[in-house]
């Protein structure tokens, strides 16, 4: 009888291997995951690099969010051809971090990834991101000057700009960062229950950077290669965003300071015995 029997067992236990298999995506030859990726791309204007910046995603992912920020030129057809199965999310606001912000609303994957839809990112990086997400990070942050990484549009004005503000936020915040100014990053879709976005500029990036090391998220870089703009020109101004970006850490520093004042004031005003 039990010759009748194992044909039976061996095909259950080959149905549930296939189930399980196809609840997993496979990433590389040693790396399978679960969990869905959605990777948000805010463009306008950006028909010329979208197939640039399309043709690196990876496969695997689960889904790619295209937020529109009212583009006059064919960024939306482009996409659409490119990818059928685009998610376009037009932008009702302005500003990157406004797109930003929705763009994670429109997101349905655990994974969140933020690329630019200039081709200065590889989205063949996409998978150190995701890595780092399943072997334990809250955050994956995309960093040009960790061991690994490496910038070719970055002038040394911005060079300089960026290592004295991330110099600031280490020193204020307790973080250990070696790249501040960067918006190739990745983190779990839970992560936006802990930190609130209410920038809509390019300085959201910062913000997010401070928010999750005050909440005590898990944050791990890593290494990414900037590439230049393929076409276009940037709407990056040194200045401009460098002194939104120095407002936004010193906002932060004073919620921080009056958060640390209402802390010490209620442990003063509790009666020795606790709260009766």
């Amino acid at each position: 009888m039990s010759s009748f029997l194992r044909p039976a067992v061996g095909d259950a236990v080959e149905a549930d291997a296939g189930r399980i298999a196809a609840q997993y995506r496979a990433i590389t030859s040693h790396l399978a995951i679960a969990p869905p990726v959605s990777v948000v791309i805010p463009a306008m204007n950006e028909a010329e690099n979208l197939p640039y910046v399309f043709k690196t995603l990876p496969d695997w992912i689960h889904e790619v969010v295209l937020v529109d920020g009212n583009s006059t030129d064919d960024t939306v057809t482009v996409a659409r051809e490119l990818r059928p199965d685009v998610k376009v999310v037009k932008q009702v606001g302005k500003g990157k971090g406004d797109a930003l912000i929705s763009g994670f609303a429109a997101c349905t994957g655990d994974i969140i990834v933020m690329v630019d839809a200039d081709g200065s990112a590889d989205g063949q990086e996409i998978v150190s991101y995701v890595s780092a997400l399943v072997g334990g990070a809250d955050f994956a942050k995309g960093s040009r000057f960790a061991n690994g990484g490496g910038t070719d549009d970055m002038t040394p004005v911005r060079k300089l700009g960026n290592r004295l503000l991330c110099a600031i936020v280490n020193a204020k915040f307790g973080a250990r960062y070696t790249d501040l100014c960067y918006g190739y990053n990745a983190f779990w879709r839970h992560c936006l229950d802990k930190i609130t976005l209410d920038c809509t500029g390019f300085e959201i990036e910062t913000l997010i950077n401070i928010r999750v090391v005050k909440a005590g998220l898990r944050v791990q870089e890593v290494p990414s290669h900037e590439y230049l703009r393929i076409h276009g020109v940037s709407n990056l101004n040194a200045v401009r965003d460098g002194i939104r970006v120095l407002k936004v850490i010193l906002r932060e520093k004073g919620v921080r300071r009056a958060e640390r004042r209402r802390t010490a004031d209620f442990s003063v005003s509790v009666p020795r015995g606790g709260l009766s």
